[in-house]
């Protein structure tokens, strides 16, 4: 039998901690001294106290320990329901994480207003293209709605096209168009220049398109396309104190993609007209 001292320190929680699982009838000592109040435990309950911790720190509320242990849950279908738990909290840490990078990014944008730079964007035609791309559709043009959709179809792309044996022949293209049935969903587009003839390819669902040239006012993007938004503002400055306006949404040309995305290089080329 375990003292409650050396029972904590085996099970590394706080005396304080298993006096209150005792006092809501979650753990109970194996033998309380009558005279004395003492407790002890037995080495068979750290399995019990492992799981009650396990559960406690994935996010169950006591209530909820009490009934999946008193439910006598085995191993197995506990280590599974830990595993989901810790799948949705791993969900959950990437989605506050994507959230923090659009909070970093909005403050940057704050930051640089009144800053206009006058020598990064350039109003220019850009030429015809031929690009072999996948479509998706997004719920929203926010990049939290975006990349999820994006990144699976470049993904997917690429190894369609080595099947095929085309190759690209120039950068990826990523462009955005309202989606018919409105409600603010977005059609994404991810592309990659090819030399391909025009049409579907196989049945795989890439399909070679030509787009044709445009007048554009271009900004280049150093780092994550999550970070773009204090880019794509300065270029919205641009165009308002110049005297153009914004015909549809930003095509992304991909310039550089090391695996550090922090190091990529992406031009913008939205489509413009003169006000």
């Amino acid at each position: 039998m375990f003292t409650i001292g050396d029972f904590a320190r085996y099970g590394r929680v706080s005396r304080r901690m298993l006096r209150h699982y005792d006092a809501i009838g979650l753990l109970r000592p194996d033998r309380t001294d009558p005279a004395t109040g003492y407790r002890f435990y037995g080495a068979a309950q750290l399995a019990r106290l492992n799981r009650i911790i396990a559960l406690k720190d994935l996010g169950f509320t006591l209530q909820q320990v009490r009934e999946i242990l008193d439910e006598r849950v085995g191993p197995e279908e506990l280590r599974g329901m830990l595993r989901l738990r810790r799948a949705e909290l791993a969900e959950a840490v990437a989605a506050a994480t994507a959230r923090l990078a659009q909070v970093e990014a909005r403050l940057r944008s704050i930051e640089s207003e009144g800053h206009m730079p006058a020598d990064d964007v350039v109003i220019k035609t850009v030429p015809a293209v031929r690009v072999a791309e996948l479509t998706g559709t997004a719920a929203s043009y926010e990049p939290q709605d975006i990349g999820p959709v994006i990144g699976p179809l470049y993904e997917e792309l690429f190894p369609l096209l080595e099947a095929a044996g085309i190759r690209p022949t120039g950068p990826g293209i990523a462009r955005y168009e309202d989606a018919p049935e409105g409600g603010g969903a977005i059609v994404v587009h991810a592309g990659v220049t090819v030399s391909a003839p025009v049409g579907p390819v196989g049945g795989s669902g890439v399909r070679v398109v030509e787009l044709p040239p445009f007048e554009a006012a271009t900004i280049v993007h150093r780092g994550a396309m999550d970070d773009v938004l204090p880019t794509a503002q300065t270029l919205a400055r641009r165009l308002d104190a110049n005297g153009y306006r914004s015909t549809g949404y930003a095509r992304e040309v991909s310039l550089e993609c090391p695996e550090d995305r922090s190091e990529w290089v992406t031009e913008l080329q939205e489509p413009v007209a003169k006000a």
